[in-house]
């Protein structure tokens, strides 16, 4: 997936489930004998500069593809929909054993594969991996007996297209280099890329080989190194139509193709009023993908095709934003994609359009755990009854790229009532409508969940605080005890990782109090107490906890004393104890 090299995101989950690194299935670098296929096609770049064809056994073949995302054990379940979709190639970013149902599935569809090979530090921004391209011969050994291995496996499969080496490691090694020793490292990654191809040229003549980068600010690299590719690839969602004059101003005497593209992606959409990524709606994605699809088509001898993102079924952050297919349900952009490849649209039941929606009533901030209403509009192209679910997404809160559901009720008035997250931040909330026909809407809105409005004055702000221990640098931290009393929610402390830990604030005289309110980081307590002393020497417990869940604490407690201390005995999780804020109110 590709990311701008200007303005960079931590996506979120990144990459969906194909993309994994597991993909290559490393063992004894001897050849495996060769399985048993029907004979394979004869791909071939033909033409020249600007008037380019891409043939299969002499027969001109534009890419009308998409990446795969299922499983690929489960190939044959899915190939009959690519097939009535008009889909005649898909892409995948790992060949190994796992591969041979996929391409007998896509064969038998008459659906051919553009076959991946992936290599470090793949996948642009946020990837992982470190190689050094110009040192490490060790690593590039390994690739150069790995991948020509399952060529030798694969070459006369008939479901076989194309072999395409690495994705977005061009872009991606700005994560591990920079300045010159960057551009070594790029030429060295290029070059390397064509010593790849010339031996996979040489194991299989009768396919060809691309390289797929994240933007074509890559392709001057394999202009100057990479002279065996037969053609380019790219990765480009919202810049999709700026790769024609990309092409152009950059002289190439290479066609290329699209390995993905589709609507913008959330590291090009402007951000919310909460500073997060917007959205887009249903409608502007399904428009994104024809937008994408026409502007590539429309680059006639040198764009060959494309495969578009994406084909997969996770519903998960990334999978509601690109997948065609979340829960096996289809959405606007799968019949957007259907229309642009030929399919026969002519009788399809389509999904519920969302109109509309609000959260929080308009509100810009929602107490935590609170009452939230979720108000929504929306009709059904077809007539179909309408049946609603709301998730909560807590990327940008803990990064996890999880949708939780939300126990909904309808409020009787068109709005939907559900209890806020206990977490404070900025959450994605989310309208999910189904039709019963194997169709979905999604939308979203952002929402910022903040703690409870608290009567009183909090009597620990601003005092002095100690600890059993502090993270002293690590992420975010230094995380020192007094982070968790200066009355700022995006600061914390942060304790070693081990049983038990305390906390505790010195109130300057014996006081009286009667309410806390803890707010935890993702690093919770599922046990402590809550405990006040005179002298700091003996303690008194006021408050125990043995069921914590993490988010806000927030309870009555009635005590006094000079210190108040929380004491963690049991962790929530595998890390230490943090908290954002420790508030003692009178």
């Amino acid at each position: 997936m590709h990311r701008s090299d200007a303005t960079r995101r931590r996506a979120p989950g990144r990459r969906l489930a194909p993309l994994a690194a597991g993909l290559l299935a490393v063992g004894a670098l001897a050849l495996p004998a060769q399985t048993a296929h029907a004979e394979g096609s004869v791909v071939e770049v033909t033409g020249s500069q600007g008037d380019w064809q891409l043939t299969v056994d002499g027969a001109p073949y534009q890419i009308k593809g998409l990446t795969w995302g299922p499983d690929m054990a489960d190939a044959e379940k899915y190939m009959p929909d690519l097939e009535s979709m008009g889909v005649n190639t898909i892409r995948t970013w790992g060949t190994d054993a796992t591969s041979e149902p996929l391409l007998d599935a896509a064969a038998g569809h008459g659906i051919k594969v553009i076959a991946g090979f992936w290599l470090q530090p793949g996948g642009g921004p946020g990837s992982g991996g470190c190689v050094n391209y110009l040192t490490d011969t060790a690593y590039k050994d390994e690739m150069m007996a790995e991948f020509p291995k399952w060529v030798n496996t694969y070459k006369d499969h008939p479901g076989v297209l194309m072999w395409d080496v690495g994705n977005e490691s061009v872009l991606g090694l700005q994560n591990c280099y920079s300045g010159d020793e960057l551009e070594k490292q790029r030429d060295a990654y290029t070059a390397f890329v064509n010593d790849l191809s010339e031996e996979i040229h040489s194991v299989d003549p009768n396919h060809p080989v691309t390289s797929t980068d994240a933007w074509a600010g890559a392709w001057p690299y394999y202009q100057k190194n990479t002279p065996d590719l037969d053609l380019y690839a790219v990765n480009a969602y919202k810049d999709a139509c700026g790769i024609r004059s990309a092409w152009e101003e950059g002289g190439y005497d290479k066609p290329y193709i699209v390995t993905e593209s589709g609507p913008a992606g959330s590291w090009e959409v402007p951000d919310d009023a909460n500073g997060v990524p917007g959205t887009e709606t249903d409608e502007a994605k399904a428009e994104g993908y024809t937008e994408a699809w026409d502007c590539i088509a429309g680059h006639e001898g040198v764009a060959l095709g494309a495969t578009l993102f994406h084909y997969g079924t996770e519903a998960d952050f990334g999978g509601v934003w690109f997948n065609l297919l979340p829960d096996d349900e289809r959405r606007l952009s799968y019949y957007a994609v259907k229309e642009a490849y030929g399919g026969d649209t002519s009788g399809d039941n389509t999904p519920p359009v969302i109109s509309s929606l609000t959260v929080g009533g308009g509100a810009d901030e929602v107490p935590a755990g609170g009452a939230l209403t979720v108000g929504v509009e929306a009709s059904d192209p077809d007539g179909d009854s309408i049946a609603y679910e709301v998730l909560s997404g807590g990327l940008y809160v803990d990064e996890s790229t999880e949708l939780t559901p939300l126990e909904a009720t309808d409020d009787g008035s068109g709005g939907l009532q559900v209890t806020a997250p206990d977490r404070p931040g900025v959450w994605e909330i989310y309208v999910k409508a189904t039709d019963g026909n194997g169709n979905v809407g999604y939308r979203s809105q952002s929402v910022k969940v903040v703690p409870p409005a608290v009567d009183g004055t909090n009597i620990a702000q601003g005092q002095p605080a100690t600890a059993s221990s502090f993270q002293p640098d690590s992420g975010d931290c230094p995380c020192p005890a007094d982070r968790a009393v200066d009355g700022d929610h995006g600061t914390r402390w942060a304790s070693d990782w081990s049983d038990p830990q305390w906390l505790q604030v010195d109130l300057g005289s014996v006081q009286s109090f009667q309410h806390l309110q803890l707010n935890w980081e993702a690093s919770y307590a599922k046990a402590y107490t809550v405990q006040t002393s005179d002298d700091g020497e003996n303690w008194r417990t006021v408050h125990e906890v043995t069921d914590g869940n993490g988010g806000i604490d927030d309870f009555d407690a009635t005590g006094s004393g000079r210190y108040v201390r929380v004491e963690g005995t049991e962790r929530g999780t595998g890390y230490g104890y943090s908290l954002y804020e420790f508030g003692v109110y009178n």
